[in-house]
């Protein structure tokens, strides 16, 4: 007997050296990349169906485009490589032209704003292996015509066209001027909440060139202080429309590259333009406009020959409508289509006048993308919440709504990216506590044919790591059953008491309890919990994939619910018996700090502690078509605005606050904070603050997230993690 106890000893004090011996994650740690992932980087389907290439940034410095066989998963050939272009040392994009004998090479890139970018642009030629520059000097969005012979692009608010064959070229537009009218690419407030940049493109055949044009006139211009390293700091304008205010007045017009000339279209007044979409008969455009409310949208069909339009389909909804990249236009010009008019995201087909065909998808889920329609096996491909709204699944379904299929739909989060054909998908799995693997199945049938890229180096690293399992459930608030996922310490204990730390964004249509690979923050809440915090996210009321009635529950009163369901979940989570009342905290960024520092003001008798990272404090200030999307104007919704602006009630603040901002945020100016931080002054309330030099919305660059992310955990080890005395 006394044998079998000293063994036993044994394995309790190897156990308990071995626990001891694991690493604790660090922000150091985190922002170091010590938790990076292995990707697929820009894969893209050949035209054939049966290759794919991707963009190889080698460790020596090369760059190469290499084409992969999808059967065998064999590199075919390098395609290009910058070791073979003196020219060019590296590059970081590129661009096929239809047929692929040429593709477009990105150098250079500069940011701009969130989306945009400046670069050198060069052309190489795959069968003569010459290699062009575009122009001499940086430009933005290049695109090849469909015959490869020419490059549209736009340089400073103008659009111009690039000839190949003779090096010629061509300015077409010439009113382009700072701050004042942009051709061909978007103005600031349509990079940000329309997400796209380029606003111009070519017919199927080449001999139309749509573009949208911006005035910005009346536009008030919003200015930035940059700080650099010089004696004296310089100044940032740009045009930056705020709730309320004027938005630049958009037009489409029609260059005609043979004629050189260009015609408007009349597209009845219409207030936002955010999508232009060449049909497959070159003669015909597809452009869908909103009002400013955004509840009324109306697909137009543009005839290119006579510039006239007609609408195509309107949908109209009580709140808001959403602006996806979904619609595709068939052989024909029938269209397949998503809305969420039944009260979920479903994908609709209609034919070539508009006229619904039928509703492909139904049900109480949602279709989270389109991928694509095979018409040889009439078969629609998409990912939808069907295996539960924290998970994604990857389906097929025929045309009709016969014969749904799933492909892939394991609990955790499935994507796909198919080939040209509809032959093969490259399917990318995670969840929680598995990295991306990446592997090959037949699309048909959705079996897999092999295993192309993993995780495991990574995995088996982080064994060393004390990590703690993010656990998912949903708790009931205010009615309504929320997904929650908890991360409790590596040693918990249910008979102590633990400090509790909220985390959430709530903006509408987000979700931050998904059953998908950690991301960075997640790794921070991994460190916090190895110190002994109990991690928790709830998503409320106002996010997304549970339906329209849900996401849009918020609408004319943005914060005020999402507020109301992260002080109810905090109460309802301090009640456990593993959770000191007293010590409970909330942290957000962005949207969520603007959640984080209402939550400690109206929920001051239930969070003790608050981070607010770069938030908006009165959506007063922020801009037209996301806040007016779920508030209307500051005319029409006073209350709306300012019932939930934490800058009317400072008064309020009784925990620990902590403040951060970026003071180079072009899109939650530090406008926000600096009036929160007058507004808590002049209440008398004490607080931390910190401002970072020139640093954008993401707070980044050098050392700043080490820095920041170490201030938040050193400001929770003050105020949070002891006990109160």
């Amino acid at each position: 007997m006394r044998k079998i106890v000293l063994s036993v000893s044994f394995v309790f004090v190897f156990l308990a050296f071995s626990y001891a011996q694991k690493k604790q994650v660090t922000v150091e740690a985190v922002y170091g990349g010590e938790f990076s992932i292995e990707r697929l980087d820009a894969l893209r389907s050949m035209k054939n169906g049966k290759q794919y290439t991707i963009l190889n940034r080698g460790e020596n410095g090369v760059t190469t485009i290499d084409k992969f066989n999808y059967a065998t998963q064999k590199k075919v050939e390098s395609i290009v490589s910058s070791a073979d272009l003196p020219e060019i040392n590296t590059f970081s994009s590129y661009q096929f032209s239809d047929d692929e004998s040429q593709v477009l090479l990105a150098t250079e890139l500069e940011p701009i704003f969130r989306h945009s970018t400046l670069g050198i642009f060069y052309v190489f030629n795959l069968k003569t292996k010459k290699l062009t520059k575009v122009s001499d000097t940086k430009i933005q969005e290049p695109k090849l015509a469909p015959d490869g012979t020419k490059v549209a692009y736009v340089a400073k608010n103008n659009l111009y066209l690039f000839d190949l064959t003779s090096g010629d070229t061509k300015q077409f537009t010439t009113d382009g001027e700072k701050n004042k009218i942009i051709n061909g690419v978007t103005d600031w407030v349509y990079e940000e909440e329309f997400a796209f940049v380029r606003a111009f493109d070519w017919n199927t055949d080449g001999t139309k060139i749509a573009f949208l044009r911006f005035d910005e006139t009346d536009v008030p211009e919003f200015s930035m202080d940059v700080f650099g390293t010089d004696l004296y700091p310089t100044q940032e304008t740009f045009k930056y429309p705020k709730a309320g205010e004027a938005n630049a007045k958009v037009s489409l017009h029609m260059y005609d590259v043979k004629a050189g000339s260009t015609a408007s279209v009349d597209l009845n007044d219409a207030y936002y333009i955010p999508r232009i979409k060449w049909m497959n008969n070159s003669n015909y455009l597809s452009v869908q406009t909103l009002n400013r409310h955004q509840n009324d949208l109306k697909l137009y069909s543009v005839d290119a020959k006579s510039n006239t339009a007609s609408i195509l389909l309107e949908e109209k909804d009580k709140s808001y409508i959403d602006i996806t990249d979904n619609l595709t236009f068939l052989e024909d010009d029938s269209f397949i289509w998503t809305s969420e008019k039944d009260g979920y995201n479903h994908i609709y087909l209609h034919d070539q006048d508009g006229n619904l065909i039928t509703q492909i998808t139904k049900g109480s889920w949602e279709v989270t993308q389109y991928y694509g329609y095979d018409q040889n096996e009439d078969k629609v491909y998409y990912q939808s919440t069907e295996n539960g709204s924290i998970n994604r699944g990857v389906y097929s379904i025929e045309s009709s709504g016969a014969n749904k299929k799933a492909l892939v739909a394991d609990e955790g989060t499935n994507a796909a990216d198919f080939s040209a054909d509809f032959t093969y998908f490259i399917h990318t799995y995670s969840n929680s506590k598995t990295p991306p693997v990446y592997m090959l199945h037949k699309a048909l049938s959705g079996k897999k044919v092999k295993e192309i890229k993993n995780n495991n180096a990574l995995l088996e690293k982080l064994k060393g790591y004390e990590l703690s399992e993010k656990e998912f459930s949903t708790i009931n608030i205010n009615g309504n059953e929320l997904n929650m996922f908890m991360v409790k310490p590596k040693d918990f204990d249910a008979s102590k008491k633990y400090p509790l730390l909220m985390y959430q964004y709530s903006g509408p249509g987000s979700q931050s309890v998904s059953n998908s690979w950690l991301d960075a923050r997640d790794f921070w809440h991994q460190q916090l919990a190895s110190q002994g915090y109990v991690v928790a996210c709830v998503d409320g009321r106002g996010t997304g994939f549970k339906g329209a009635d849900f996401k849009k529950s918020t609408y004319l009163n943005l914060v005020k619910y999402e507020t109301e369901d992260q002080i109810a979940a905090g109460k309802e989570l301090s009640k456990l018996p593993y959770i000191d009342e007293n010590r409970t905290g909330i942290w957000g960024w962005s949207f969520g700090g603007h959640m984080a520092t209402n939550c400690i003001l109206k929920g001051n008798d239930v969070f003790e502690t608050s981070i607010a990272v770069a938030p908006v404090t009165t959506w007063r200030f922020y801009d037209t078509i996301y806040t007016e999307r779920f508030l209307r104007t500051p005319e029409e919704n006073p209350a709306g605005y300012d019932e939930n602006s934490p800058l009317n009630y400072p008064e309020m603040l009784k925990g620990d606050y902590l403040l951060v901002h970026g003071s180079g945020d072009d899109n939650v100016h530090v406008q926000n904070s600096m009036r929160m931080i007058e507004a808590l002054v002049q209440a008398n309330k004490q607080f931390d603050w910190a401002i970072y030099p020139d640093k954008n919305h993401g707070i980044y660059g050098g050392n700043t997230r080490v820095h920041l992310f170490n201030k938040m955990t050193n400001f929770l080890g003050q105020h949070l993690l002891q006990p109160k005395k």
